[in-house]
């Protein structure tokens, strides 16, 4: 195995490794994280219309990525900001939403061309820091202890650095010939490197995260961007950083992918206890609108559940029918307890307050 420390100076690889990374102990945790995924993927399969968990779950991922980085937003703040179209509340909920509208933006270009490029990658850093600073160009940067303020590491300094072992990233993302390792393994060393690199100004962390997500798709183990491998990081943040130094410190390759593959699984899991809660509100609330109104519809249970608030505006669009109709449909859904309605501005808004409730709180849903 190649020493890739000099006077605790950490020495960027090049990729793929020059050793097997796949332990007997890393081969057990896989199996289990891919059957969990492989679960996962399936339960997404069992929503027929599933613009609805991109849509609902994309938000919770990105809060929860956000706030790794100490961007912090409530629940309110995140689904009002969608509501309104981009008229936010905070500066944390607008940084919240470039995040899931990055995310968005490179799922579709992922699915569409089947890669994952370096260009997507700027794009994506782009939409979440709203510049088009691109890749590093100025010395200057270190990684500190939050605590301290201690510098724990300093990435690559110059511009021709980056750029390089940017590429090589780029081929060992995309040219799956240059290593056998099973792509949950890959997923974990993608995500050292890129965060290990630290190629850009700001917004490393959150693109990284975005990254792990699209790499799943990419490799065909995810049809839609809904692992929230970002709310298992925060829930673990102390040892992801301190797995992250530890591999610069000591190598220890092992633990970081062990690391990595508990969160795939545990948050594969969680997520189809989230799919499943759901998927029974919506027989709930179409069992409900049936036996109390005369106007039930799919389209209607498809805008009450791709996001946690609606409006007259989105019932016109969604079903086609006037603005008086729509406020009817709306209001009697209110007096049934379907939604809540309330003022938001000059307008009113309307919650589907189970689904509220149920992705407010999805850090207390547990797995068996």
């Amino acid at each position: 195995m190649k020493n890739y420390y000099t006077d605790m100076a950490y020495k960027i690889p090049h990729l793929p490794l020059d050793f097997d990374i796949e332990s007997k102990a890393i081969m057990k945790k896989t199996a289990a994280a891919r059957s969990a995924l492989a679960e996962l993927k399936g339960a997404a399969l069992s929503i027929p219309n599933q613009s609805i968990l991109i849509s609902s779950l994309s938000l919770q991922e990105a809060k929860d990525s956000s706030a790794i980085e100490n961007i912090i937003t409530t629940h309110d703040e995140l689904y009002q900001g969608d509501y309104l179209k981009r008229e936010f509340k905070s500066i944390a909920s607008k940084e919240v939403h470039n995040y899931a509208e990055a995310l968005r933006w490179g799922f579709e270009t992922v699915r569409q061309q089947g890669i994952l490029t370096n260009n997507h990658i700027v794009q994506m850093q782009a939409t979440l820091e709203e510049n088009d600073a691109g890749f590093r160009k100025v010395p200057g940067t270190e990684l500190k202890n939050e605590q301290t303020g201690e510098i724990v590491y300093t990435p690559p300094q110059t511009y021709d650095e980056v750029q390089a072992l940017m590429s090589n990233l780029e081929r060992f993302i995309n040219i799956n010939e240059l290593s056998d390792w099973d792509p949950l393994v890959k997923m974990a060393i993608i995500h050292h490197q890129f965060e290990s690199i630290h190629p850009f100004y700001d917004g490393n962390g959150r693109t990284g995260r975005i990254i792990n997500i699209l790499y799943l798709v990419k490799e065909g183990m995810l049809n839609l961007p809904i692992l929230y491998l970002s709310r298992y990081i925060n829930q673990n943040k102390a040892d992801y950083y301190r797995l992250l130094q530890k591999v610069r410190t000591e190598n220890a390759w092992e633990e970081w992918v062990l690391y990595i593959l508990d969160g795939v699984e545990q948050t594969s899991l969680q997520t189809i206890k989230i799919i499943e809660g759901i998927k029974n509100l919506m027989l709930k609330h179409k069992k409900k609108i049936r036996e109390n109104t005369k106007f039930y519809s799919q389209d209607l249970i498809n805008n009450l559940f791709k996001h946690p608030y609606t409006k007259i505006d989105f019932i016109m669009s969604d079903l086609d029918v006037s603005r008086l109709t729509a406020t009817k449909y709306l209001d009697e859904l209110d007096q049934i307890g379907i939604v809540q309605k309330m003022k938001l501005g000059r307008d009113n808004y309307y919650i589907n307050t189970d689904l509220y409730n149920l992705l407010s709180n999805v850090n207390q849903i547990k797995h068996v």
